[in-house]
């Protein structure tokens, strides 16, 4: 389908596939907005989530690290108040300060080009510290969040993430229906469960974790998402031809192995 042929079946795709009710903030933002500015899954609905887990309150200093076009960091500002850090390597911060400026939260959105191993930011400095859809690519290492991450944040502060999960990790081989995908995308293995997690932050004793899980129902929303905006026609090329093949896998799977990871913690006195 064409996203500029059919407005009735649009609306109809984002009534039935892009307004849960689990997300009622996220609901308020228009769609197509949202659509144009993907970079994967619905970073909305991840900042909404990991929101549900976080003390958030007005004027709160917030690195939302890996923030791609931005879209999250401005949900933040708008929906919490707060102040927000929006660093991304892949988006130019240029481009992102006129989606910043477009949505009328220049004065608390400060855009930021940077790389995850150097950022430019003073120890302690944010009071919360928050990725999305990022983190895996390089927090699966020993030494980030310690050497890297939780610097940033106070004493007391809060860090939290969203990343493509599982429900347990593979002992050996993914499952048949998974394995191919993880052999032709080794990224793949980045994805792990709640209690993988845990425990790699844990064991740096710098922080406290407070939860890890599973976000609830987020394969089914990871499927909406994917579903909606290829019906829509905001994918294209070899990248359309990933999504429609990673729609049926998350179809076959249902659940039993892949979600979402929510993990939220808290720095300590050190």
């Amino acid at each position: 389908m064409n996203r500029h042929t059919d407005e009735a079946r649009y609306a109809q795709v984002v009534a039935e596939k892009l307004s849960p009710a689990e997300f009622p903030r996220s609901a308020t933002y228009e769609a197509k907005w949202v659509l144009e500015n993907l970079m994967g899954p619905n970073a909305l609905w991840l900042a909404e989530s990991l929101a549900e887990r976080l003390d958030l309150k007005p004027g709160m200093r917030v690195l939302d690290m890996g923030c791609g076009k931005a879209v999250s960091s401005i949900f933040l500002a708008k929906e919490f108040g707060a102040e927000v850090w929006a660093t991304d390597l892949w988006v130019p911060a240029a481009e992102n300060l006129v989606r910043i400026r477009d949505a009328g939260v220049e004065r608390s959105v400060y855009p930021v080009h940077a790389e995850a191993h150097s950022l430019p930011f003073a120890g302690g400095f944010f009071d919360a510290l928050i990725s999305l859809d990022a983190y895996h690519y390089f927090g699966t290492d020993d030494l980030y969040l310690g050497n890297y991450f939780a610097p940033l944040v106070r004493s007391g502060g809060q860090i939290g993430i969203v990343v493509p999960g599982l429900r347990a990790d593979f002992e050996g081989d993914p499952p048949p229906h998974l394995a191919p995908k993880w052999r032709e995308h080794w990224d793949f293995w980045s994805f792990h469960s709640p209690e993988w997690w845990r425990r790699h932050w844990n064991k740096t004793g710098l922080v406290a974790v407070e939860a890890a899980e599973l976000v609830p129902d987020g394969w089914r929303h990871w499927l909406s998402w994917d579903e909606a905006s290829l019906e829509l026609g905001y994918v294209s090329g070899e990248f359309e031809e990933f999504v429609a093949e990673w729609i049926d896998v998350m179809r076959t799977d249902s659940g039993r192995n892949l979600g979402f990871t929510r993990m939220v913690a808290r720095r300590l006195d050190t």
